[in-house]
């Protein structure tokens, strides 16, 4: 019973998405005390060749002196900073610059070999905060009231089939197609059946999470072709059990939502602002909720900038 939200701002100007954000996902809160997570679009200000790192480090003499090793071996840290966390690990954000995308990958495997380090996340166009705790706590943790962007997509997590983590919590992305992320409630039943063709194909794995054979799934036909609503209307085809989940590209956000409808989902559109959540009551902080529209079984939808 996850919470999931998504917001769009029409005019492709920097808002207080961030704010917003936390406001929708508060209201969610009952959904999911687990961990909560949010993907925000548009407000990195990144030069094309630029990517932002934001890497898990246990307490540990010299570790991260280390992981800066490793990755200035590769290429230069432009800029850098710890962030505030909980527990016996922080995290560590770095900006780097890359000649070509497909060199992020690799990059991130190389430094996820050191011992008592993960690479929670590796972006250009969005930021991506997530974390074990409550969404208020998360919020001022990071200082998410204060990001800016043109959108976002957002969870509360009530975990049933993996770890309460840091790394677990959603957002989940792949590095297939860059800048695509995924916040997803429900269920794929059909998981290993989905899991391993694209396995066969090349795609890595880093969890027994669904969510994360959810995001390999869109980014494997975005990749081959597809354009998002195609592989959005596939993957309602192709996937058993109840879910609904929300895709965030650099472009906007994309909807599913099983055949059956098992799962929750309303959203509301303004002349500024389209709006969805699996509440009302977390459309409320952000639009006019007088013209909130169900999402139907089986509906996908492609809203973009």
């Amino acid at each position: 019973m996850c919470g999931i939200a998504g917001i769009v701002y029409k005019d492709k100007k920097l808002h207080n998405i961030g704010n917003d954000m936390t406001n929708m996902l508060h209201q969610l809160q009952h959904r999911g005390p687990d961990s909560a997570g949010y993907s925000i679009y548009g407000g990195t200000g990144l030069e094309e060749d630029e990517y932002i790192l934001k890497i898990q480090v246990k307490e540990s003499d010299k570790l991260l002196e280390k992981v800066k090793d490793t990755i200035n071996f590769i290429t230069p840290i432009k800029q850098d900073a710890i962030l505030p966390s909980v527990g016996d690990s922080f995290i560590y954000k770095c900006k780097i610059s890359l000649g070509r995308f497909c060199e992020l990958k690799p990059l991130i495997t190389k430094v996820d070999t050191i011992d008592d380090v993960i690479v929670i996340n590796g972006s250009h166009d969005f930021e991506m905060i997530k974390d074990v705790g409550s969404v208020l706590d998360i919020a001022d943790r990071y200082d998410v009231r204060s990001v800016k962007g043109t959108h976002a997509i957002g969870h509360t997590r009530f975990s049933t089939e993996s770890g309460v983590d840091r790394y677990h919590a959603h957002p989940f992305q792949t590095y297939i197609v860059r800048d695509i992320s995924v916040v997803h409630n429900g269920q794929i039943t059909n998981y290993w059946k989905v899991r391993d063709p694209l396995e066969r194909k090349g795609h890595t794995f880093e969890t027994f999470n669904d969510t994360e054979c959810l995001v390999h799934y869109i980014a494997d036909k975005l990749d081959t072709g597809y354009t998002l609503e195609e592989a959005l209307e596939q993957s309602v085809e192709d996937m058993d059990g109840p879910f609904s989940y929300i895709i965030g590209t650099p472009q906007g956000i994309g909807i599913a939502k099983d055949k059956l409808g098992l799962r929750p989902g309303v959203m509301a559109e303004t002349d500024d602002v389209f709006a969805i959540a699996s509440e009302e009551v977390s459309l409320r902080e952000v639009v006019d909720t007088h013209n909130v529209e169900q999402i139907s079984p089986g509906e996908v939808m492609v809203y973009e900038i």
